[in-house]
Formats: C-alpha cells, sequence, structure tokens
C-alpha cells in the first residue's frame, strides 16, 4: 500500500484519479436518491472495524452505504505552505511524504493509522497543538459532497458556515472527499528534554506556564505523562537540524527499542532532568509500536528485551485486525473492565481535574496534551470558554483500579464533571450521554442549521446517532 501510494503520488497521477473519485461518489448519492427516495439515510461503505473506535457502529448494518475509498496525496504547494490531501489518507503515509521534502503537517497526531477524515469529522491533536489548535485549525480548505449529489469547498473566506460546521459533525453534512491543509517546515530531529517530578502541583505549574507562552517563544512540542498521582514527566521539544557531539540520538521507534512511555518511565525512575536527538518522524509516532499503552494487554510481554528483538518487527499489529479478529467473550471483557477516553478540559481546571480522576478511576499512566480552541467568527461544534481558549487533553487508556469500577456509572460520571467546568468528550470513545446531555457539551446550533439547508435531514444521521454507546457494539 506504501508503495503504491507513492507511486500515484510521484507519477501525478492521483490529482486526475480524484476526479474521477469524486464523480463516483456523487453519482452513488444520485442513486441513493433514486433507490431510496431519500428515505434511508447513508454512511460510508468503510468496515467499522477499520475505524479507530473501540466499537463497531450499528448503523452500519441499516444505512444506504457509499464508498468513499479515497487515499492518496493530491499536491503539495511549497509557495502556500498546503498539501492536498484525500480522507483516507493517513498520518503515517503523510509524514512519510512530507519529511524527505523539508515539510510537516503543523499538528501530526501521533499514531501512524489516524486517517484525516477521522481527524476532521472527528477530533486530533499532537504536542504541537498549544501553538496551532486541533487538527480542524490547520485546515485550510475542505471539500465535500452534500445530500444532493453536489461537490462544494468551503473555507473561512468561502462558504465558511459549512467550514465551521464540519469538525466534529460526524459526516452528518455530507461525505469529505478533500482537505488542504496547513503545513510548516521541519527539521531532522526533535531535542527533547525529560523533566521529571514528585510533585503533582509542580508539574501543573510548569505545564501551564509552557503551554501560555506566546505562540513565538513556546516550544513546538510540549507533552506530559503522570504515573502516579503525584509522579510524572514533562517533556518540551523543539526542532533540531543535527545532534551535537556528546549528546545522545535515540531512534525510539526501531523495533528492538523499549516502547516510548516505559522508556519515559525508565528516566522517571532516575528522578534526573534528561535530553536527547530523535529523529522527526520516530517523534511524531513515538506512541504507535504501543498503542500508547494499550499493547500491554494485548501482547503482556510485548516490551520484554527477548521479544522485542526477536519478534518486535512484527509489531504493531494492526488496531483494525485485532478489532476484526477479537472474540465475543474478549469484546465483553473490554465492554466492562476497561476505559479509553480522552477528556479535553480548561486548562485552569488541570489539577483539579487530575484529582477527580484519581479518585473516580485510579489509572496510569495519563497522557497530557494541550491545544489550543480558537475563538473562532463562526461558532462550531466546540468553542473555547469566554475567558479561556487553552485546554488540555488527559487521556485515560487502560483498566481503572478503583474499586468495584462500573464502566457506565463512571463514564456517566466523568460526562457530567465534563459538562460542568466546560470541557469536552472525544466521541470517538464510549459515550453514554443523553442527546440532550451531548447538545449541553456541543454547540448543535450551527450544524442543525446547515443539516436542514442542505438537505441532510434526512440523508446522514446527525452526531448522536452514530457515536452514543447505544449506536456501537
Amino acid at each position: 500500500m506504501r508503495t503504491r501510494n507513492r507511486l500515484a503520488f510521484w507519477q501525478n497521477s492521483a490529482p486526475e484519479k480524484h476526479t474521477d473519485r469524486v464523480k463516483k461518489v456523487q453519482q452513488q448519492v444520485k442513486d441513493w436518491q433514486e433507490k431510496t427516495g431519500g428515505n434511508i439515510p447513508m454512511c460510508t461503505a468503510r468496515p467499522g472495524w477499520q475505524a479507530m473506535s473501540l466499537k463497531q457502529g450499528n448503523y452500519k448494518k441499516t444505512h444506504y452505504q457509499v464508498d468513499v475509498s479515497l487515499m492518496d496525496i493530491l499536491e503539495i504547494d511549497a509557495e502556500k505552505g498546503t498539501v492536498r490531501v484525500e480522507p483516507m489518507a493517513n498520518m503515517g503515509q503523510i509524514s512519510a511524504m512530507l519529511k524527505p521534502l523539508g515539510w510537516s503537517l503543523a499538528v501530526v497526531p501521533e499514531l501512524d493509522a489516524l486517517t484525516v477524515g477521522g481527524l476532521i469529522n472527528g477530533f486530533g491533536i499532537e504536542a504541537s497543538s498549544h501553538k496551532y489548535g486541533l487538527f480542524q485549525h490547520i485546515c485550510e480548505s475542505l471539500e465535500i459532497v452534500t445530500a444532493n449529489g453536489e461537490l462544494v469547498k468551503c473555507s473561512k473566506d468561502a462558504n465558511s458556515e459549512l467550514y465551521y460546521a464540519i469538525p466534529w459533525s460526524y459526516g452528518s453534512l455530507g461525505f469529505l472527499v478533500c482537505a488542504e491543509i496547513k503545513i510548516v517546515p521541519c527539521k531532522d530531529y526533535v531535542h527533547l528534554t525529560y523533566i521529571t517530578y514528585t510533585s503533582k502541583q509542580a508539574l501543573v505549574d510548569r505545564f501551564t506556564e509552557e503551554s501560555l507562552k506566546p505562540f513565538d517563544e513556546a516550544y513546538e512540542f510540549i507533552e506530559g505523562l503522570m504515573y502516579s498521582e503525584q509522579e510524572g514527566v514533562l517533556m518540551l521539544g523543539n526542532f533540531a537540524d543535527k545532534v551535537p557531539a556528546g549528546t545522545t540520538r535515540n531512534a525510539l521507534n526501531n523495533f528492538w527499542k523499549p516502547w516510548f512511555y516505559e522508556h519515559v518511565r525508565s528516566i522517571l525512575k532516575q528522578n534526573k532532568e534528561q535530553e536527547e536527538y530523535i529523529p522527526l518522524r520516530h517523534y511524531y509516532h513515538r506512541h504507535t509500536r504501543s498503542f500508547f499503552w494499550e499493547m500491554e494487554q494485548i501482547v503482556p510481554f510485548g516490551n520484554s528485551t527477548w521479544f522485542r528483538y526477536l519478534l518486535g518487527w512484527m509489531s504493531p499489529p494492526e488496531i483494525s485486525l485485532i478489532k476484526l479478529t477479537e472474540t465475543e467473550a474478549i469484546h465483553e471483557l473490554y465492554d466492562v473492565h476497561h476505559m479509553d477516553q480522552d477528556l479535553l478540559l480548561p486548562i485552569s481546571t488541570l489539577d483539579q481535574s487530575l484529582s477527580y480522576f484519581h479518585q473516580e478511576v485510579d489509572f496510569y499512566p495519563l497522557w497530557l496534551c494541550p491545544m489550543r480552541v480558537f475563538d473562532t467568527p463562526i461558532r462550531g461544534m466546540v468553542n473555547p470558554l469566554a475567558n479561556e481558549q487553552m485546554f488540555v487533553d488527559v487521556g485515560i487508556y487502560g483498566e481503572p483500579t478503583v474499586p468495584n469500577y462500573k464502566a457506565k456509572d463512571t463514564t456517566r460520571k466523568l460526562e457530567a464533571y465534563m459538562r460542568e467546568i466546560g470541557g469536552f468528550q472525544a466521541l470517538y470513545a464510549d459515550t453514554y450521554q443523553t442527546r440532550e446531555e451531548l447538545r449541553e457539551m456541543f454547540d448543535h446550533n450551527l450544524l442543525d442549521k446547515l443539516r436542514e439547508q442542505t438537505g441532510a435531514l434526512k440523508a446522514f444521521p446527525e452526531p448522536f446517532d452514530k457515536v452514543s454507546r447505544a449506536a456501537r457494539t
């Protein structure tokens, strides 16, 4: 697949084929109108097991499926500083294409398999999001096929309401077929500094201070990992041209290397500040091999020395393959004992929120990633507070250790807490919110208006009907 994608780009065949593929999407929408009279909602034909959500959407069984298999990189415009891509292009593919040319997406979400379409219709962040915002904020323009089969391009200046309504809409306005995304010059390495803490308050204070610095003064990359209620590591990174003599180079994604979070844990145990130089794509995809720390539950010995040297080259297994082959018993165990949540909260609430999560979940590591939610001229689904734009993604991925953990009850508590503090829940994860609660958390005003204007009400399900726990198994 990687070779096929490169050939399509360098032979310049992708743009011509893109036009034909978009026309096929448009024709499928017109066929839907003729065959169903517009009475059965549409969805993509992509199987649920290929999506990043750990659950599969039930709606796939009853909705009219449209093939939107568009996966190419179409054009790199160095003068404009943009790349045009199709929605199924993923982060590993794009970073591999851009890096040799000296470019990078301004925000590169960590996992290789994350697709552009999922990051726009859903959400995406990375350690540079304190500067550039969410993945949606680096999109210069978007193109969708609407319910009537029309191809519409939108940006901040043209069809701007549609541009601001698409992010977080989960395909409820149309089929995304192209995105033009901001790219920035990059260098060969990331100079990463690891700062260890045994005080949560001290870590939160420094994390907040670094995240809130002005654009030109801030580090390019900021990330935190909490390993207990009080212990954690703050990581601060900048681009670097080369590795200075006498310093450490760490190609941390080589298959024989320890998983990244375990590497960071080893630094925490030494309890002293350290720094190293990491090849850029190794840094970008540092959590891919271990799927953050989820792989430990799938392959418990996966980080052992013998496994890494003998079989590490086989890692990581595709998450989609794991979903496809898991048994009903394993599925039920995950449902009862496992939590996967990204909780996006105002940075001013980080200290109290970590205490609350410790009380209700008591699971570590926790991922901390700062992210700016920009105050846009037109309000979409996700907006900042009146006096606060900096948020933090707290990632909880694993088995909570609190006594008598109940997945639904605990998740409901976390959801209520997020609504109370003005935060958001990433909707790839299980959400037990009611339709009304989801609308309280996410501003549906613009989305509702455009769904009615574009004829999407019957053509596409609204977000709740695709993301609620009742809609997924």
